[in-house]
């Protein structure tokens, strides 16, 4: 498979990942099915929209490209008709949203190199590809964003995108690379979940030395 290939193969499955996250979170929070929909399509193509806005990929795929929005629904659908089966697994939305962090944070990096543009601008991308769905989704469905509270989550998405886009200039084959860092990025994210650690608080350090 070439790159190409690869890209749109992992920017699908982010993108169901993705939408899964948003249906379950939406079901969870009471939202009729449209509004689960809506959540769901929001959710998997947000971060994808902004980033193709920032490089000029105009459109954005995510809404003139088919097959992102028939991914989206799917998977809102399966969550809608097929509820308890998506909820046996462990904590549904850790894991899904974990998931698509891991595939957004590679292929927006990907995606900015394909481009043209240069490193610093593709891990950035990478970023916010990866954690824009999870901020619209906070934001729709009234909570606090995580990328603003002491969960690892945007510094996740930075590792992966971080190890896609130096691989890349040193030269390491592609699809080794883009799978290592979809894992280190999906693993640091939901082991940090599991094992509840987080980043320090601002505040923690000057009570340290203030006492």
């Amino acid at each position: 498979m070439n790159q190409h290939g690869l890209f749109t193969v992992l920017d699908l499955a982010g993108t169901f990942a993705f939408a899964i996250s948003g249906a379950v979170a939406a079901r969870n929070r009471g939202l009729d099915w449209f509004g689960v929909m809506v959540i769901a399509f929001s959710v998997a193509c947000g971060g994808g929209i902004v980033r193709d806005l920032c490089i000029g990929a105009v459109p954005p795929a995510g809404l003139t490209d088919w097959r992102y929005l028939t991914v989206a629904m799917v998977a809102a659908v399966m969550t809608i008709a097929a509820g308890s089966l998506v909820t046996r697994l462990a904590h549904p939305v850790t894991f899904f949203d974990s998931l698509g962090l891991g595939l957004f944070a590679v292929t927006g990096a990907q995606k900015a190199l394909i481009y043209g543009h240069n490193a610093e601008v593709a891990v950035l991308l990478g970023v916010v590809t990866a954690v824009g769905g999870g901020v619209v989704r906070d934001v729709l469905l009234n909570r606090v964003p995580v990328i603003l509270q002491r969960e690892i989550y945007a510094s996740a998405a930075l590792v992966g995108a971080l190890i896609e886009v130096v691989g890349e200039r040193l030269g390491w084959m592609s699809s080794a690379r883009t799978w290592f860092a979809l894992f280190v990025c999906f693993a640091l994210r939901y082991l940090s979940l599991r094992y509840k650690w987080n980043l320090p608080r601002a505040s923690d350090y000057g009570k340290k030395h203030s006492d």
